[in-house]
């Protein structure tokens, strides 16, 4: 099983990146520097705009290391990848079934049950701990109709009637969304959801963890040698990373959601963290963006019992757990591919 490695997060803008040896060294224009050896690495996050010396870009590829490059604001800039991995053989079948209708049918599917799901996960969990703060009567009326929507999924025969049921969906979760923040409502409401840019600060910690998501589950991806931009699900565009946001629907409730929701509601951060911008968008600050990303690393330090291995991995492996288990399947190993269900 792979390991769960380090990942290096710059926030700092005028930070450089350069190699030296085997060690990674950060500089500032004060003149500062920090080292990190380089073999301790998973991957490196930049939100600086200098980014990194064409020498560090070649020993993260030659070492399999994640390199991408986000605005300050959090937005995706670019990935640097090495050498593709895996099987050629792989990657034409995904191709294949990917082209095929009803060869990716099943997997979309498998995709949305997971996530709707989760959904529901979330919310009986709100339910459960939270009676006396929430609205009873429309989580359970939402957690219902999310129920009832996974009972039709396995009957749909096309992409579109899954696209159609996952708006559907995300209308119904999205809807008491707000009912789940328990704490500091003046600051962190949810009316709908916003994004590019996010109208709120609770759509702007969403938007921010799904980047980090989509970046995780595109290395994962790669690194079992799946093309991260041809899909099943979401419809194949130019420089969009397809497959990425298909494999990531099942996992945003765990991940993204449930963590945004607790950092909230135990105030971990707070509202004055966040500004508006000119554009209407909303933007964390340095500080609350530090406190979020060491937030996001310790969730995925933390372990559990995967539902189908049934074996006890950190929550930082479930996208390369997936995305291998998505390769066996298309390789002919698996009958059907195993979605993440969080219990």
């Amino acid at each position: 099983m792979k390991k769960l490695g380090n990942v290096l997060y710059i926030t700092t803008p005028e930070a450089f990146l350069t190699l030296e040896g085997e060690t990674v060294v950060v500089k500032k224009e004060e003149g500062t520097s920090t080292r990190l050896p380089l073999h301790n690495l998973e991957g490196i996050i930049c939100f600086n705009w200098l980014g990194t010396s064409p020498a560090l870009m070649r020993a993260c590829t030659e070492r399999n290391i994640g390199l991408c490059f986000l605005t300050p604001n959090g937005r995706f800039q670019a990935r640097v990848s090495g050498r593709v991995q895996g099987n050629v053989l792989l990657r034409k079948k995904q191709y294949q079934v990917s082209e095929n209708e009803a060869e990716s049918v099943p997997i979309a599917a498998s995709f949305l049950l997971a996530k709707i799901a989760n959904c529901r996960v979330v919310i009986e969990r709100a339910l459960r701990d939270h009676a006396l703060l929430v609205d009873v009567p429309a989580l359970s009326q939402a957690s219902a109709a999310l129920k009832a929507i996974l009972t039709v999924i396995p009957e749909s025969e096309t992409t579109g009637e899954l696209m159609a049921f996952e708006g559907s969906a995300a209308k119904i979760y999205f809807r008491v969304f707000d009912q789940l923040i328990l704490h500091q409502k003046e600051d962190f409401f949810f009316k709908e959801r916003s994004r590019r840019p996010p109208l709120d600060n609770m759509n702007s910690l969403l938007s921010f963890f799904y980047v980090l998501l989509t970046n995780d589950v595109a290395s994962a991806l790669e690194g079992v040698g799946l093309d991260p931009y041809v899909g099943f699900l979401h419809v194949d565009r130019p420089g969009r990373p397809s497959l990425a946001l298909d494999l990531m629907e099942e996992l945003r409730p765990v991940f993204a959601d449930r963590l945004a929701l607790s950092l909230v509601n135990r105030k971990q951060i707070k509202g004055k963290g966040f500004a508006q911008k000119e554009s209407g968008g909303i933007l964390m600050d340095d500080e609350t963006r530090k406190k979020v990303l060491v937030a996001w690393q310790e969730r995925k330090q933390e372990e559990m019992v995967h539902p189908y291995l049934k074996e006890r991995i950190p929550f930082g492996l479930i996208p390369h757990t997936q995305a291998l288990l998505l390769a066996r399947y298309l390789r002919g190993d698996l009958d059907a591919y195993p979605p993440f269900f969080w219990n």
